[in-house]
């Protein structure tokens, strides 16, 4: 069997690519990952969302990864936000590692993260930094990946029935 393949993908012009990040997005937020958006996802936040990291990829600012399962469908994807501040060429912010529900628990997590950590290394940034929802499956991927908990911010999150979550901040030198 084929393995899944980690791409860099630099331009989301491409109509179905657009449309998979689209399709992950929206099962991400419907299956309850922390995302900063609420179920059901509305389409034109959706495409509103990726339409901003679209230039943000453009622009240089943000790396975005995907996985592709040997038939071309998008199971995955994270984002690098580097950091472009003076005081801050060595660092960068892990964004959304989201992988589809149907593609879970095979190790596409754990492969992105790999992947973004290379991918920043390869840029000669040595610090990295995440924020995940205290108690989502993140949480034990990034302490098993070496990922060090820096300390939690209790009501970060506002959800859809009122209640604040706790995030927790993490952060991993290369």
């Amino acid at each position: 069997m084929t393995a899944p393949i980690i791409t860099e993908i630099r331009t989301l012009d491409d109509g179905p690519l657009r449309a998979g990040l689209e399709t992950l997005l929206e099962d991400a937020v419907a299956s309850g990952a922390s995302v900063g958006f609420h179920p059901p996802l509305a389409p034109a936040l959706n495409a509103a969302y990726w339409a901003g990291v679209a230039a943000q990829v453009e622009s240089g600012a943000t790396v975005l990864l995907a996985v592709h399962e040997p038939d071309g469908t998008l199971s995955g994807s994270v984002q690098l936000a580097l950091c472009p501040k003076q005081n801050g060429p060595h660092r960068a912010e892990l964004q959304k590692l989201l992988v589809h529900s149907a593609h879970r628990r095979k190790g596409l997590g754990r492969r992105l993260l790999a992947a973004a950590e290379a991918e920043a290394k390869r840029l000669g940034r040595t610090l990295l930094v995440l924020d995940t929802r205290l108690g989502d499956a993140g949480v034990p991927l990034y302490e098993s990946a070496g990922w060090i908990r820096a300390g939690s911010i209790p009501g970060y999150t506002l959800e859809v029935d009122g209640s604040r979550n706790t995030t927790v901040l993490f952060y991993r030198q290369l």
